[in-house]
Order: structure tokens, then sequence, then C-alpha cells
């Protein structure tokens, strides 16, 4: 069963709107977007009350698309309430309760996400390409006691283990099969039932609850009394400089805000007849509020693949004509640069936002000429900030490399590098700090970075850069070590630590190398043992057994020597400098 826990406080930072009248020097301002107001009220009431709304005005209309089979707005709201009161009646969660979603992008997703918010719980999102030893520090930080996944044995085996294990009590699996249109499910039972898991003869059987089942019962939602602005919603967990990740608390003010911030900086893009492509996932910060509770809010169709295919991809454009794309800039860029894609396939999408990464100008470019008319605008976020935190313009010109301007309400800063509490001048380079109420209530259970990432309040995010003159934001470099794959947080402590594991390892050192769909790939250059024989592939399947698939090095290189630093350190910059001159000479 479930226990309520207090929550940690909020380190003595705030979320208030900025003062009109504060001498804070904010060059935006004055180049705001017209139609914006930077100092507007950001509504944060809960995001279930808002979906309930929305599922209340647009009933039957479709909702969900899910490689074909549709679910209404009506429908989701039912489910939701069914699995919230089975979720309290049954498995005694409430406020302050961590259930783990271990789900790719499925209407159970959605269900599950709306339905432990209505109880007052916690969401604990886990990537389902983490390994288990990776899921196990996730739920096990969180003390989290609920899994919910899939009865696909990929998924299932992993909440099985962690069972085993003693990191989870309970798993409610869902059936994949139930929620494909009718022919694909026939034929899925028929031909891939290999893949499917049979919880009922798994050693763990007596902790497993069936999705149907629960939802059977029709026990009542109690929906909780909630403090919008202590109690926590999502805990979603990010990595530190070591690699080990902690859990980012954000309160349902926070992920409202944000939802508020985007719909009010989109100016009428998100709109009940509009359909959003949803392939990236919801378990990642960036989809689950610019896709899933922004699409919903509003009253959009989410038209949802599991993973990213390209040619699923095409004929779900074909199918279905979306307009608004939410990408990052890998998905982009495959999908406007691949042959297979045709104009008139794309032709549909006329607006995207694209994050988690840098888009290159050839991106933007070939999405502009593929589409005919489409616009790309860019954001940056953080996953601290529920995640976005700025964004180009939408019906003004962009300047090229920047990340655009604050939103509404969120104030930013850049500080010197050696002293965080004296702001810089504009163009002059320092580090971005940042306030606003979609900015998290802390790191959970961990003062010390809670100590480390706030300065009188303002968030640290270790990117460096600077404002310009009109207000934009540009970065330019990157002070925590880190590498953004796909929009995803790879740190190469994790990589490293791994690699040591190898008996044949004597010195490793890893660091990321730019890339033209990926944004960035981590690339490990390692040091064998005296008289050691490796293959990189050797290694690769090593590696496959410590590390998700996100985190596989591009590529691993072997060195007799690794660079050290005067105190004998290893060092990174040169091993960047090297594959600099390498991608140059390409």
């Amino acid at each position: 069963m479930t226990t309520e826990r207090s929550q940690p406080a909020r380190d003595g930072h705030d979320n208030k709107r900025p003062d009109p009248d504060d001498d804070t020097h904010r060059p935006w301002v004055k180049n705001y977007p017209p139609e914006l107001d930077f100092f507007a009220q950001i509504d944060t009431s809960p995001i279930t009350e808002r979906v309930r709304n929305a599922c209340q005005k647009y009933g039957d209309k479709p909702a969900l698309d899910f490689l074909g089979a549709e679910t209404s707005f009506k429908t989701i709201w039912e489910r939701t309430e069914q699995l919230c009161g089975a979720l309290q009646k049954e498995l005694g969660v409430k406020k302050g309760s961590r259930v783990a979603l271990l789900l790719p992008n499925t209407p159970y997703y959605v269900f599950a996400y709306y339905a432990v918010l209505l109880a007052g719980g916690t969401v604990v999102n886990c990537n389902p390409l983490y390994t288990v030893k990776e899921l196990s520090h996730i739920v096990g930080n969180a003390k989290a006691d609920i899994v919910v996944t899939l009865d696909l044995k990929m998924l299932f085996e992993k909440a099985e283990t962690l069972v085993e294990e003693g990191a989870i009590e309970t798993v409610v699996v869902c059936p994949f099969a139930n929620i494909l249109p009718t022919l694909k499910s026939i034929l899925y039972r028929l031909f891939k039932s290999g893949d499917v898991s049979n919880p009922a003869k798994s050693p763990i059987a007596d902790r497993v609850r069936h999705f149907d089942d629960l939802i059977a019962a029709n026990h009542k939602a109690e929906p909780a009394a909630l403090d919008v602005d202590k109690d926590v919603a999502v805990q979603q967990y990010t990595g530190g400089t070591t690699g080990l990740p902690k859990g980012a608390m954000l309160s349902h003010a926070n992920i409202s805000a944000n939802v508020s911030q985007i719909d009010m900086w989109c100016v009428g893009e998100y709109n009940p007849r509009a359909k959003i492509v949803s392939i990236i996932p919801f378990f990642h910060i960036f989809a689950m509020t610019t896709i899933l509770n922004a699409g919903l809010v509003n009253g959009m169709e989410l038209i949802m693949l599991p993973r990213f295919d390209l040619k699923d991809t095409l004929a779900l454009l074909r199918r279905k004509k979306p307009n608004m794309l939410i990408a990052v800039p890998s998905l982009t860029h495959r999908l406007m640069t691949d042959p297979m894609s045709k104009k008139e396939d794309l032709s549909c999408l006329t607006f995207c936002v694209s994050g988690g990464a840098a888009l290159p100008k050839e991106t933007r470019e070939a999405f502009e000429k593929r589409t005919g008319s489409g616009r790309v605008v860019e954001g940056y976020g953080l996953t601290e900030c529920s995640p976005v935190v700025t964004c180009g313009p939408v019906h003004t010109e962009f300047k090229p490399g920047s990340i655009g301007m604050p939103f509404p309400a969120t104030d930013v800063k850049f500080v010197d590098l050696e002293d965080p509490t004296r702001q810089v001048s504009i163009g002059e380079r320092g580090e971005l700090l940042v306030k606003g109420p979609q900015l998290m209530l802390g790191y959970y259970e961990n003062d010390k970075a809670n100590a480390e990432s706030f300065v009188d309040g303002w968030f640290r995010t270790g990117d460096v850069g600077y404002v310009d003159e009109d207000g934009h934001l540009f970065l330019v470099d990157r002070i925590k070590d880190m590498i953004i794959v796909n929009g995803f947080n790879v740190y190469p402590k994790n990589i490293e630590d791994a690699l040591y594991h190898h008996p044949d390892v004597e010195e490793c050192n890893v660091v990321g190398m730019s890339d033209p769909e990926k944004g960035e790939v981590p690339v490990a250059f390692v040091k064998l043992a005296d008289g050691a024989r490796q293959t990189e592939e050797a290694m690769k399947s090593f590696l496959a057994e410590h590390i998700s698939r996100v985190e596989m090095p591009r590529m691993i290189l072997f060195r007799d020597e690794l660079p050290k630093t005067l105190i004998g350190k290893l060092s990174k910059k040169e091993l960047r400098e090297e594959l600099r001159a390498e991608l140059e000479k390409d």
C-alpha cells in the first residue's frame, strides 16, 4: 500500500510574477511580440481540471489516434476517473503517493497520467529504454510503490525484475493488443504472441493487477484537494554532473503554468481544429507539456505513434493530415530531408516547434521549403522548468542562432561565471539563470543539489550565453558536463562508469560530438590495460548491458594514451578539439 509523504520545502525560492516596476533590466520587453504581455497573469489551475473541462466540452470529438484506433475526449475522462477510483480504493494511492509510468506513447499513458494526478499522487516518468539498474535507481529514489506498464515482454520483464528486487510492490499491466484497431489487434494476437508476456505465469503473479479488471470495478474517483503551489504533480528525473538522476519536483502550478505560457506564446496555433503529431515520448518533459497537456487542454487531436519510424510517420501524415509537429531536431531533419519524404506528404504541416537541442539552419530551411508555407519556432527549456523557458517569435522574424525571448512572466539573467551573484552587461557572456512560475520546487531529498542549483531564488541552468540589446538570448557553451542526444540528457560519467566495469579498460573519457540529426552524440576514448585486445563491437556489446541505447557511444576509439591536465586529471578539451577537427575535415 502507498503512504502519504510530506514534501520538502521550496528551499527559499519563489515563483512570483515579475514586477513591472522592478528596475531589473529586461531588454526583451520593449521588443516583445506585440500580441503578448510579458507581465501577464498566468493560469495555474490544476491540469486535471483543465483537461476535464476540455473533455466535457469536446465530448465525442476524437482526442487520440493510436495507429488508427480513435479515443474520444469523453472516453479519456471516463477511463481517467475509473482508473483513479481503482488506484485509490484498491491500491491506496493518495496525496504524496508516487506512481511510476513505464509506458511508451499509448492511450494507457494518457489514462494513467491523469488518473494519478486526479488522485493527488505524483507521476514518476520512466524511459522504457532504460536498463533495470537505471529504473531501479529512479523508482527507489522516488519511493514509488506501483509501476504501470504494458504486457509486452520487453517492458513487463523489467517491471517483473523491479518487483523481484524489492524496488516496486505492485505492477499494473495493460494489454497492448486491446488498444489496436480491430484488424491490427487480431493480426497482432496471431503473429506477435511471442512478444507478449503471460503475467499469470509470472513469479510475481500475486503482485500484478490488470488494467481491465481495475476499470471494470468502476470505483468512484474522489479527486484530491490540491495545493497547486506545493503539491508535486510530476517527479521528473534528470541527471546531474555526476550522472546520477535527480528528481525534479514539478508542482501542479508549475506544469499548468507552462501550458498557459505555451498557449499564449503560440497565439492561436493550439486550437480545437488542429491535429498534432505525437511521436516524441510523453515520458519526456518536452512532449508531456507541449503535446499531451497543451494539446488536450485546447481540444486538439493527438496523432500517436509509439516510436519514430519514417515510413509509419509518412503514412500517418497522409492519413490524418495533421498541421502541427512538435519534435526534436533529429526527427524533423530526417522527416524533411529523406528522399522518401514527398512534398505532398508534408504540405499539411503548417507549424513546428523544435526543442531539446539546437535546430540546424539546413533543417529549418528544409521544413519551410518542403511544407510550402510551414513555420518553425525553436524553444529552449530544462526539465526543472517544466520545461520551456524561451522561444523564438511565432509571427515575426527570428534571429539566427537565438533561442528566442523569455516566456511571459519568466525572468532570466546572465551572471558572472565566477560570481553568480553579479549580473553581467548586455552582450557579455555569463551563466543563464531563470525564475518563473514554471520553475520546480526543488530536487527531491537532495539538499546538496538544491544548494548548488539556486542563487537567491534563481535557478542556475549551467548554460553559458548572452542577451543582445533587442532582448534575444543566445547560448554559446555549457558548464555542466552533459551531452544532449535527441533532447535527452546524457552524462559522460554514466558511460565512463560502465566502461570501467570492463576488466580490460584502464582509462576512459567520454565527450560529445556534433551530429546533424541528433544534435550531439557521445564518443568514448579508451586506453586498454597492458596486453589487452578489444574490438569496438565487443565493447559496445558489453556496454549494452549497463547503459541505455540513447547513451551508447557513436564510436569507441582506442588510444595508447589519453590526454591529461598538468595535475594528472583526464582532460576532455583535447578530445573535443580532435573530434571538431575531424568534422571540419569532412
